[in-house]
């Protein structure tokens, strides 16, 4: 029988293995969930529904009696995406507020700012931000939700291979994801028998890249375009992508991957790929999806309780905040190395991003096929495949 979004929502939280205590919450301590996010400024795109996220479950966990007979504490500090301001609230949660484990970081700088601190003082933390560098090389204390720029480059650059483009322009902000974005394609380009034949870049602050865009089109055997970056560049680019009639295939990356870009973009958008979270497309996808049932629930309880679309940058903390409550049920505690050691087992966790298979040699645990190529239709999202 198929279920509504109304039923999937009513069920039980279980999504990513979390059971929740029946013990009535009346014990005198908490579980201190601590967090640093872009609520405002210029990546509040990411932490406004990242720190919404926390808060609905949260409170949705401690009405079913909390974790192993404790109610959740989240201690929360805006760090408007200045990374500075992240490193200081890290070391305030750290030592003033000694809270239990970390799930924040909307920035990649954010998060590595807070990095040192925390892998000092022994505390679990789970960041939100994508860049490779977080968790490459691995370190003890750090984990993540959400898929690599590699991995999303290498998904971008699968589906170029299998419809038979080999020649591409490359266009990227020069900001800090953009840069990587850029770095990991140029790195990878080649495994996939693609060569990059144009590359040029623009400043976050730029509103006209329509010169870039030029110079692409008019190089010889150029097939299709890819824009890695996120914020408000791409929709820029997407703009100025139309305006020139350009007809070439035309990639964005995951860092767009928001109903809020196809705002931002509007009919300039149709016809655009990029890899992204299934969540885009969680009504569309077959009940026989492993994804299914968590991704609706999670996308029924956001919704109703917002009333605006989820993104997959809420996502984010939703899979850390189910992530951290399964590690630390399974250590039975808050015991910060036992935490940490449970975080590194979690394997086959099905969450909205994807099914997580930590190691010590992963800490993020998610490949690139976790990934969804979507294409824009009628100015909404569509699977490719």
């Amino acid at each position: 029988m198929k279920r509504t979004l109304k039923q999937l929502a009513a069920g039980a939280v279980t999504a990513l293995g979390l059971t929740l205590a029946t013990v009535p919450a009346q014990a005198a301590d908490t579980i201190r969930i601590g967090s640093f996010l872009s609520v405002t400024g210029p990546a509040s795109f990411l932490g406004d529904p990242e720190l919404k996220t926390l808060e609905l479950y949260i409170d949705k966990i401690n009405e079913r009696g909390g974790v192993l007979g404790k109610q959740l504490e989240l201690i929360h500090y805006d760090d408007a995406g200045d990374a500075s301001k992240a490193r200081t609230f890290a070391n305030r949660l750290l030592r003033q507020d000694r809270v239990d484990l970390i799930v924040g970081g909307s920035t990649t700088g954010a998060t590595m700012a807070a990095v040192p601190l925390i892998q000092q003082a022994g505390v679990p933390f789970i960041s939100l931000a994508g860049a490779e560098t977080i968790t490459t090389p691995v370190k003890k204390w750090v984990f993540k939700t959400p898929q690599s720029d590699r991995q999303a480059a290498r998904r971008i650059l699968m589906d170029m291979e299998e419809r038979g483009l080999t020649k591409i322009g490359l266009i990227s902000g020069t900001g800090g994801f953009g840069a990587s974005g850029r770095n990991v394609t140029k790195e990878e380009a080649g495994n996939f028998g693609i060569e990059i034949v144009a590359d040029e870049t623009y400043n976050p602050k730029d509103t006209d890249t329509t010169a870039q865009l030029t110079r692409i089109r008019n190089t010889d055997g150029v097939q299709a375009i890819l824009n890695f970056d996120f914020g408000q560049g791409p929709a820029i680019v997407t703009r100025n992508y139309a305006q020139l009639g350009i007809d070439l295939p035309f990639y964005q990356s995951h860092g767009v991957a928001s109903d809020s870009f196809l705002e931002l973009a509007g009919d300039a958008a149709e016809g655009l790929r990029l890899p992204a979270s299934a969540l885009l497309v969680a009504d569309k996808l077959p009940e026989s999806d492993p994804q299914y049932e968590v991704l609706n629930r999670y996308k029924s309880d956001y919704e109703s309780r917002y009333d605006e679309s989820v993104s997959t940058f809420g996502a984010y903390a939703y899979d850390g905040l189910q992530l951290a409550i399964q590690a630390i049920n399974k250590a039975g505690g808050t015991d910060k190395a036992k935490v940490r050691d449970a975080l590194e087992s979690i394997d086959g966790a099905v969450g909205v991003t994807g099914t997580y298979r930590m190691s010590a040699e992963d800490h993020m645990g998610l490949d690139a096929e976790s990934f969804r190529i979507l294409q824009v239709e009628d100015g909404d999202w569509a699977l490719t495949e």
